[in-house]
């Protein structure tokens, strides 16, 4: 019994459909979602994904039905019935994909500004300085001045329009080679790990002390480039608790890819004892139980002990070498 095409084509269009919707929406490809914006992103991909496995089922099954159905069969060593164009064919495949790139298009811009990047936001400076706690990345006394020009207007990610226009917490970013330095100017800490409360909306003032680098944090499916002399903005809510790397996502130097700290999201109890410690220990005089390694005061052998011990080298050979 030979079944119409008419009935296998409808049969493998329900199938192929069934098929993309399930891997569309069960991929696993992207990590957690860590942010109140990252579900309108994953949306988005959710919906390229299905797209992408439908027309992918399409072109190759096409080609593997074809390449069983009209092979050379042995013995056949006549030539191949003469092909023409096809015109209404042609049109439909390029009709086709133009209009899913519009549609994408146009849910993409929706999802954009659904999360405030097309908020026109007025640049503004930030200018404080602190001293970096137990536990920063860095040690030392840091300040930080990004004041651009009063008539630019500030790019980034910032207030969607189902928000307030003022964030409950503003940290200021400075990408450097090769690490990040957040500075929470209301309270004075400056700390090499991004702390933030969840449920508490953020915004991230980001710029550059030397080249374009690139904060990315995969969790909240948000990324924003930090460029010298330009302020950037990244506004977001975290909304799962937990610990997620913040990676430099632009080539900045010989050691970009060592360019990793992490973000903690707390619980806002948590975020506000963080803060509390970190600003008792920056009012600290003693800086000696504040920053990471201080050695003014330190000699020479007590400086490099440390690393001479992980060298194997003890005082009987120091002896041997002066002698």
């Amino acid at each position: 019994m030979k079944i119409p095409s008419s009935i296998v084509t409808l049969i493998a269009g329900i199938v192929i459909t069934l098929v993309s919707l399930w891997y569309g929406h069960n991929h696993g490809l992207l990590p957690v979602a860590a942010s109140e914006e990252a579900p309108l992103v994953d949306g988005l991909f959710d919906t390229m994904m299905t797209i992408s496995t439908g027309l992918f089922l399409i072109v190759e099954g096409a080609l593997i039905i074809s390449i069983f159905r009209f092979r050379r069969r042995p013995g056949d060593t006549t030539d191949a019935a003469p092909v023409h164009g096809n015109i209404p064919l042609e049109i439909l495949w390029t009709a086709i994909p133009a209009v899913i790139v519009f549609i994408i298009g146009i849910y993409s811009f929706e999802v954009y500004n659904s999360m405030g990047g097309l908020d026109p936001m007025a640049a503004h400076g930030h200018k404080m300085e602190a001293k970096i706690t137990r536990g920063a990345a860095i040690a030392g006394t840091l300040s930080h001045n990004n004041t651009p020009p009063s008539n630019q207007v500030a790019v980034g990610v910032g207030a969607s329009p189902e928000k307030g226009v003022t964030p409950e917490l503003d940290i200021n970013v400075t990408g450097l080679q090769f690490a990040w330095i957040f500075n929470y100017p209301d309270s004075g800490v400056v700390s090499g790990e991004l702390h933030v409360p969840q449920g508490r909306e953020v915004q991230l003032n980001i710029s550059a002390s030397d080249v374009i680098h690139s904060f990315w944090v995969p969790q909240f499916r948000l990324k924003q480039d930090a460029i010298p002399g330009q302020e950037t903005q990244l506004r977001f809510t975290p909304s799962k608790l937990g610990e997620y790397p913040v990676i430099c996502a632009e080539l900045c130097g010989a050691y970009h890819g060592g360019m990793k700290t992490r973000v903690i999201v707390q619980t806002p109890e948590e975020f506000d004892a963080w803060l509390q410690s970190q600003t008792q220990a920056a009012s600290n005089n003693n800086l000696n139980q504040a920053v990471a390694i201080n050695p003014q005061e330190m000699s020479a052998e007590e400086y490099l002990a440390p690393y001479s011990e992980k060298m194997g080298v003890n005082p009987e050979t120091l002896a041997q070498l002066h002698h």
